[in-house]
């Protein structure tokens, strides 16, 4: 029996499928072949459409056919991972009323921070855990008050991943763990946060049908089947937000466990079974996949906007030809000519909408200490790697101040963790020990399931065959070097309302 995973990112879309009768992925492909743009109209705005996310996972779908030979109609349960926080509306008929305004887009952070007023920060915090801040809730609150034309013709309020279960079954729906990440779970009473919506003036009859993140959700629309191959019996089994599918992928499932990512975004994100909150919002909680009404299990998130984003523009800058860009290994390899410190040169990579970890202020970005007859495009690339991790840090230690951190973090050996660089620089900041594994977003999708589909008995054994790749421990005397420079990086850190 096979299981498709689908990872819904802001760069790509990564499909993959699962044998889960031999419990390990069979075939992977990536769409589109350049990366997606991600449109800005106005200046923190991040928008894309979701029309070609739909069209890039039928692409996605036929290569895994014509390319890697799969048998399409042996898939019997599909998996959604997504880029989370991004609203998507539609028309009665699953048509988007508009582009989707994305994850680290800014322009309602307004709003969120009025509505956290507005209520108060101690009912907030107890109730949803922080503030509505920049996410799905607030988003939507701008859409109606600033193109009310276009509001009229939402019938339904979804997540990326949501649109996407939608397009393949016809059936709109969200799961709680993505009410949870949209600030519209009510974490006191385990419900839909109707005290939101009410304070916000939205309506809930824009909420489609709620389903937990793991069972049979929705079978797959037959037309939808016939035009792509597809078991017509097939399932949509699992649905989750990009980082708490992460988590998953890498085993991260209980309390005390810790995973990492360095995507286009950074994250953080330690499994507590505790409803913990950060009183100046500079993280946030979400249901993570697992929960249950038996067993709470919560998702503490920090997320740096710039990471990978920066090394793609950094990729661009360096490149001569923008036609022919130099490789990401070719990054790494210059990091890895520049001893610690970068000669001074510091990076603050806080270039792409408002950063969690200021609640919500804006950052001011860029390279302090340029010396140009000093400095080499290699010394530019460490400090970056630097930055990134800096500014991970920064918010791993509000992690460990309310109870939510560990002492080992698991990571894919993917993007920036490709890099040996990036990694020690990590591990001895950080001062963790890193456990790298191969797996994926998508793979781990799939894997997620065959466990809603009832393949497998329990998530355990659903990842029995995770094994992993390589373990790096931090070193006393890397580590006091790292601190001294973090802690003159910190310093000099500028923000501004």
């Amino acid at each position: 029996m096979y299981f498709l995973g689908i990872d819904l990112g802001s760069s790509s879309i990564k499909l993959s499928v699962v044998d889960a009768e031999k419990g390990k992925a069979i075939a992977a492909v990536s769409v589109p072949e350049f990366e997606m743009d991600i449109h800005a109209p106005q200046f923190g705005w991040a928008e894309q459409d979701p029309n070609l996310w739909w069209q890039y996972v039928k692409n996605g779908i036929q290569l895994l056919s014509s390319q890697q030979g799969i048998d399409l109609k042996k898939i019997e349960g599909i998996g959604i991972a997504y880029q989370m926080h991004g609203l998507v509306l539609t028309d009665a008929a699953l048509n988007p009323v508009r582009s989707s305004i994305i994850w680290c887009d800014s322009r309602a952070a307004a709003i969120g921070n009025s509505i956290y007023d507005e209520m108060g920060h101690d009912f907030c915090q107890q109730q949803i855990l922080g503030s509505p801040g920049n996410f799905t809730a607030s988003k939507l609150k701008w859409v109606q008050t600033h193109q009310p034309e276009v509001f009229e013709k939402a019938v339904y309020m979804m997540l990326p991943g949501d649109f996407i279960a939608a397009k393949l079954s016809g059936k709109a729906q969200i799961s709680t763990s993505g009410l949870s990440e949209a600030a519209l779970w009510n974490f006191s009473k385990g419900r839909l946060a109707t005290e939101v919506l009410q304070a916000m003036g939205l309506p809930d009859a824009l909420i489609p049908e709620i389903v937990p993140n793991f069972g049979h959700q929705a079978t797959i629309d037959p037309s939808v089947a016939s035009e792509l191959g597809l078991n017509p019996t097939a399932k949509i089994t699992y649905r989750a937000g990009d980082q708490p599918n992460n988590a998953l992928s890498l085993n991260v499932l209980r309390p005390g466990e810790v995973a990492t990512t360095a995507g286009t975004s950074a994250v953080v994100y330690a499994v507590s079974n505790q409803d913990i909150y950060d009183k100046e919002n500079r993280i946030n909680t979400f249901l993570h996949v697992n929960n249950t009404e038996a067993q709470k299990n919560n998702g503490v998130m920090l997320c740096i906007n710039g990471s990978g984003i920066l090394y793609q523009w950094l990729r661009k800058v360096m490149s001569v030809d923008r036609d022919t860009l130099i490789a990401y290994e070719r990054l790494n390899a210059e990091a890895a000519k520049v001893k610690a410190g970068s000669e001074g040169l510091r990076f603050y990579p806080f270039g792409n909408g408002v950063e969690r970890i200021f609640n919500n202020k804006k950052a001011t970005s860029g390279i302090q200490n340029l010396n140009f007859n000093i400095h080499q495009p290699s010394d530019l690339v460490r400090s970056a790697c630097e930055g990134i991790v800096f500014a991970m840090n920064y918010g791993f230690d509000v992690m460990k101040a309310v109870g939510a951190s560990g002492d080992v973090v698991r990571a894919g050996k993917a993007n920036l963790f490709l890099s040996p660089v990036f990694r020690e620089i990590f591990v001895n900041t950080t001062q963790t020990t890193l456990e790298l594994y191969n797996t994926s977003g998508a793979e781990g999708a799939a894997r997620g399931a065959a466990y809603g589909f009832g393949f497998y008995d329990s998530l355990e054994q659903a990842f029995e065959g995770l094994q992993c790749l390589e373990r790096t421990e931090p070193s006393k005397s890397a580590s006091d070097q790292y601190q001294e420079i973090y802690q003159e990086w910190k310093n000099n850190i500028n923000t501004e309302i």
